[in-house]
């Protein structure tokens, strides 16, 4: 069994890869949505050619020998090209075998709690807890994580104030048994990470993710060394090594890869063993409705360190609730497994017709 031709379809935010080999089985991934036609070109000059003609049993070996052979060119782009590769196969691979990704690489495919995961930072303290307190009713969720500082933001808040009325705000409206979990992309020094985190504390926070600039990971590891509640971070990392430095020097609590940033499923299953064998969680980052949400629920089935939730965006993303079927639902704060071979899902024809198809064989 061979790789007889990749695919990219690319739509808006979104790209999708299918593998075909020569006997006709074919698979469907998907790179890391955003700027997606960069990632399509990055794909078919970079990783294609590398991947045509291989045997596609074993892709953690093939994705390796990708990302070396790339040496010259590591980081994101890349790894959201291989992560496309990744995904498609492992689909492919499945089908073949008449089971599910889970299932195929020794997990247990099983229904997940959510986190709602609020992308927000432009809502008032009190919208944002009344909006939350909304889908508890509506929905039956029973974790949240909201958006505290600025991005990148050099100790700086949203607008001032408005970390400190938040977390309170959101913690009296959905009550003491609904966890609430803070993500600060990149916020704060050391020394205002430890005292937002005393904010945090008081008000029985469940992990406080990226505190600090992702890149720092000596500064993350002073405020996970100062603080009770767990530090959460990695989901922009793509670097292995990376991962292996961050759990050594416990620079975070809660391991979190991305399986569309990081290269892929193989990948991401690897940093969560590596986190497993030093006592560490693994919640993966999936911050939209699209692939890699789905990718994540396999995942967390095959991972002997899964958290608690998986994470689940709360916004209207039409573009990424267009791309496949059944689409994604909560249920009494559950996202249920997808049922059937592969990923489970299927890529939706109306979408396919309207994106931008390239096509490598070999």
């Amino acid at each position: 069994m061979r790789i007889r031709s990749l695919e990219t379809f690319v739509l808006g935010h979104v790209g999708l890869v299918r593998a075909t080999t020569d006997d006709g089985a074919s698979g469907w991934g998907q790179f890391a949505p955003y700027n997606a036609d960069i990632t399509a070109t990055v794909f078919h000059r970079q990783v294609a050619p590398r991947a045509l003609g291989r045997d596609p049993s074993d892709v953690e070996a093939l994705v390796e020998r990708i990302v070396e052979a790339e040496y010259k060119f590591p980081g994101a782009y890349v790894a959201r090209a291989i992560g496309g590769l990744d995904t498609a196969l492992w689909d492919l691979l499945a089908k073949k075998a008449g089971t599910s990704v889970c299932a195929f690489l020794g997990g247990t495919p099983r229904d997940l709690p959510v986190y709602g995961s609020s992308m927000r930072r432009d809502i008032t303290p009190e919208a944002e807890a009344a909006r939350l307190k909304g889908f508890v009713a509506s929905h039956g969720y029973r974790a949240f994580k909201i958006r505290i500082g600025k991005v990148c933001g050099h100790d700086a808040d949203e607008w001032p104030g408005r970390t400190d009325a938040l977390v309170p705000a959101v913690r009296t409206a959905v009550g003491p048994d609904v966890t609430v979990l803070v993500d600060a992309n990149s916020c704060y020094t050391p020394g205002k990470a430890i005292a937002v985190g005393a904010l945090l504390e008081a008000n029985a926070i469940g992990h406080f993710e990226e505190p600090c600039p992702y890149w720092e990971l000596e500064w993350s590891a002073q405020v996970a060394a100062a603080l009770t509640v767990p530090i959460a971070g990695g989901e922009q990392d793509t670097d292995i090594a990376q991962f292996r430095r961050m759990i050594a020097m416990r620079a975070v609590d809660i391991v979190q890869p991305d399986v569309c940033y990081l290269g892929g499923l193989a990948r991401s299953r690897q940093v969560a063993l590596m986190a497993h064998a030093a006592g560490l969680p693994c919640t993966p980052h999936a911050a939209n409705r699209s692939l890699v949400t789905v990718f994540t629920q396999h995942l967390l089935g095959m991972i002997p360190n899964p958290g608690p939730f998986l994470e689940f965006s709360i916004e209207p993303d039409a573009w990424a609730d267009e791309i496949f079927t059944p689409a994604l639902a909560i249920r009494g704060g559950v996202v249920p497994f997808p049922a059937g071979p592969g990923w489970g899902v299927t890529v939706r024809e109306d979408w396919l017709a309207k994106a931008v198809r390239q096509v490598a064989r070999g």
